[in-house]
């Protein structure tokens, strides 16, 4: 049976292959092929002296590394507590943490751009309206920060979730306060090093979202990369286009460097 689907498994990569392949071709055929100067690169060697390239591509590893800290930290203790004490919640919170699949991101952005709106003309003379201006700060929006978070979860949790039903983390935690653990302890020391994976899944997710994101940060006026290759391709499509290629050449590498550390913990865990 294997050997007979052996072709058509072949077949499937191949369209896939020519899928994926061919428009990135494409795209780095129009890069590097102008007309009247035949082959240059000089779409790719001005990437980095490009006016706002550093700041925006700054910007937006600065807010995945804040919004990967937070969503992990928010949801590693809750998916651990839901299986250990509360496992008949679970469909409610599978429920609350794929409503970000549903909303569109466009309704999203509409429900916090009316409340960064209604915030300072009702609470002007209140302490809270320094918090409004706060997490507005163009430098670093702490807003886009929350916002992420939200559109992560649906991503993070099922991560996370798929982790923790490879271990028994029942005993994990058992074994370490019988040891003399806190719950902190038996958390850091015995489960999360076992969600190694997981946890790496999660971040690539969430790295991957908040780089490639650009309703929410447009429609709110700020200016991480994704935002700033727009703004670029109005004036230098090609450039806009390089910086695209470069951007999905990276994220592969990632996910391959991902892939090859998941199957080293495997491996070793399996070995252990």
């Amino acid at each position: 049976m294997a050997r007979r689907l052996t072709p058509w498994r072949w077949a499937v990569l191949g369209l896939a292959a020519l899928y994926f392949l061919v428009p990135l071709a494409a795209s780095v055929v129009f890069t590097v092929d102008v007309a009247g100067q035949g082959l240059t690169f000089d779409a790719y060697t001005q990437i980095l002296s490009a006016d706002g390239f550093v700041s925006s591509l700054l910007l937006s590893l600065e807010l995945a590394v804040a919004t990967i800290a937070v969503v992990l930290l928010l949801m590693v203790p809750a998916v651990v507590a839901l299986r250990l004490g509360a496992p008949r919640l679970r469909p409610v919170v599978e429920v609350v943490c794929s409503l970000p699949l549903v909303v569109p991101p466009i309704a999203f952005v509409a429900g916090i751009a009316t409340v960064l709106k209604w915030g300072p003309d009702h609470l002007s003379r209140t302490p809270l309206f320094q918090t409004f201006v706060a997490v507005q700060n163009p430098e670093f929006p702490v807003v886009l920060v929350l916002a992420y978070v939200v559109m992560a979860l649906p991503f993070v949790y099922r991560a996370l979730d798929t982790g923790l039903r490879a271990i028994d983390v029942r005993t994990l935690v058992e074994a370490a306060r019988s040891c003399g653990a806190s719950w902190p302890q038996a958390l850091v020391r015995a489960v999360l090093p076992n969600l190694r994976g997981a946890l790496l899944n999660a971040s690539f997710l969430t790295l991957a979202l908040v780089l490639g994101e650009f309703t929410v940060a447009r429609l709110l006026g700020f200016q991480p990369f994704a935002v700033w290759i727009y703004n670029v391709g109005g004036s230098q499509a090609q450039m806009s286009v390089a910086v695209s290629v470069l951007s999905l050449l990276v994220t592969w590498a990632l996910l391959l460097a991902l892939a090859g550390a998941g199957g080293r913990t495997r491996t070793a865990s399996s070995r252990g």
